[in-house]
């Protein structure tokens, strides 16, 4: 039973009942054919653009003066390669400096990402930085990710599942491996899925997969078919093994998924992975919708305490700073 159904449940159901709607949402969804394209061209192009953002950030945060890209500067010399000018610096002290990298790290880490069909809410059909669905936002965090790995000198892996182990890459650091993942990605933004899933299975497979000590991050909204939340955490510690570092981050619309704040004109409320439908008021529930939503994040957290499992919950809605965030804690963890 999901949460709409519970909050349905609390309530006496002929005030639920009403004439039905034209409009359709899933889990809270429309029809996910309407998802055609993308305005997003150059995702390793966007994904720099949102690390530049959020390294500006860093100087008025915590992290000050710890590098993303590079450990100190050094004075040109003569010949040498003009690659890593800085010039921004070049500007402020009419000097030439080069950046001077630190050594390889051999960071390993690896990205899974739900592809289920509960991940393309809220269905849109163009993507857009200013309009992402969960798995939208999720291809571009995780590209964004991938960005600062690449200035680490980080190796990073891909797997997405839905109802199939849909695609595995191992943690690589080479150009032409992070374009194929880049290009992995890129196809999320457009896809479409009307597949649940049983996390727990693939997070089995993928952990045995993952040998050398890891730093993981899973993009999941955390809607099961299944509500064997035992399960689901059972292979959550399975990723823990040979010591890696688990990220799960929590994706949700605040809005709707959070807050359940809709009109209240009647609306069908559709979940899109088992096709059951509802029709209501939504103000009739979201006292008790949200009641129970809150309870169940807090379990969530709890229960990734328990197993020593970063719990991030994200609203895709406010952007990617909490995932950069995320990864330079957890990476100081690593090191």
């Amino acid at each position: 039973m999901n949460i709409l159904e519970k909050a349905i449940n609390k309530i006496d159901r002929q005030k639920v009942w009403r004439m039905p709607s034209l409009f359709l949402f899933s889990n809270i969804m429309m029809d996910l054919s309407q998802v055609k394209s993308s305005e997003i061209k150059n995702l390793e192009l966007l994904a720099r653009q949102v690390v530049e953002g959020f390294i500006t950030g860093m100087h008025k945060s915590p992290f000050h003066g710890f590098s993303v890209e590079f450990s100190e500067h050094k004075l040109y010399n003569k010949g040498e390669s003009t690659r890593h000018i800085d010039w921004k610096l070049f500007a402020k002290t009419e000097k030439l400096y080069t950046k001077k990298y630190e050594e390889e790290t051999n960071l390993r880490c690896h990205i899974i990402i739900d592809n289920s069909a509960s991940m393309h809410y809220p269905v849109l059909k163009t993507q857009s930085l200013d309009q992402l669905n969960k798995i939208g936002f999720s291809a571009v965090a995780a590209a964004s990710l991938m960005e600062v790995l690449k200035r680490q000198r980080d190796a990073v892996g891909l797997s997405i599942y839905s109802d199939t182990y849909e695609y595995y890459a191992p943690e690589k650091g080479s150009d032409r491996h992070r374009k194929m993942i880049l290009h992995q990605l890129e196809k999320l933004l457009t896809s479409n899925s009307k597949a649940s899933t049983e996390t727990y299975q693939y997070l089995h497979e993928i952990a045995e997969k993952i040998h050398r000590r890891s730093l993981i991050f899973l993009f999941t909204d955390m809607m099961q078919s299944n509500t064997n939340q035992e399960a689901l955490f059972e292979a959550l510690r399975h990723l823990k093994h040979n010591k890696h570092e688990v990220v799960l981050f929590h994706t949700f619309d605040g809005k709707t998924e959070f807050k359940f704040d809709f009109d209240n004109s009647p609306k069908k409320f559709v979940d899109v992975e088992t096709g059951e439908e509802v029709n209501l008021f939504s103000e009739n529930i979201q006292e008790q919708y949200t009641s129970l939503v809150d309870s169940y994040f807090k379990e969530l957290k709890n229960k990734c305490l328990q197993y020593k499992i970063d719990y991030v919950p994200v609203d895709i809605q406010i952007g990617f700073n909490q995932v950069l965030t995320s990864y330079f804690l957890s990476r100081q963890k690593m090191m």
